[in-house]
């Protein structure tokens, strides 16, 4: 099941990338390179791919994913806006620091992909994931208190993350 989800999807992303369709008709040879691409990286990958390959088709994740792309989208343009009143105002503080936030998220991808969302923002990069234990360094420090900084930095994203991966 999982080399044949990994297969699917493979597809559809080769066929997303050369959108065989043409004024002349279908690119036959595109679509048939992309078929063999798709079974040999299934074949060859299908196993590290994901834990519950069942999960693909269900489509109240797809919506939460499109959610989650305006709720990141947003995020990242205030932390950007933030960020550059900063550096343009001296006046106010900077203060680096490194913060420890948990997260409620199990799966690795979900995990991944929360240090990755946070990680985008002007003045912010996850250092290291140990577990369920999230360091992110901080251009400016807002919260000192593990609790707050989780509340801040993480909630928003995991509610809608587990949805997704859980």
């Amino acid at each position: 099941m999982k080399r044949l989800v990994l297969a699917l999807l493979s597809f559809i992303v080769w066929i997303l990338l050369i959108w065989p369709f043409t004024a002349y008709g279908i690119d036959w040879q595109g679509i048939i390179i992309g078929i063999f691409s798709s079974i040999i990286v299934g074949i060859l990958f299908g196993d590290a791919f994901t834990d519950s390959p069942h999960r693909f088709f269900e489509i109240r994740r797809y919506l939460w994913l499109i959610y989650f792309i305006f709720v990141f989208v947003w995020s990242f343009l205030e932390a950007s806006f933030d960020f550059a009143y900063r550096v343009l105002h001296p006046s106010l503080p900077i203060k680096p620091g490194i913060i420890k936030v948990k997260t409620k998220l199990k799966k690795r991808a979900g995990i991944a992909m929360l240090a990755n969302s946070i990680g985008f923002a002007p003045g912010a990069v996850t250092v290291e994931v140990v577990g369920d234990t999230l360091y992110i360094h901080m251009a400016c420090l807002k919260y000192q208190d593990t609790d707050e900084a989780t509340a801040y930095v993480v909630r928003r994203f995991e509610r809608i993350l587990e949805r997704i991966f859980e």
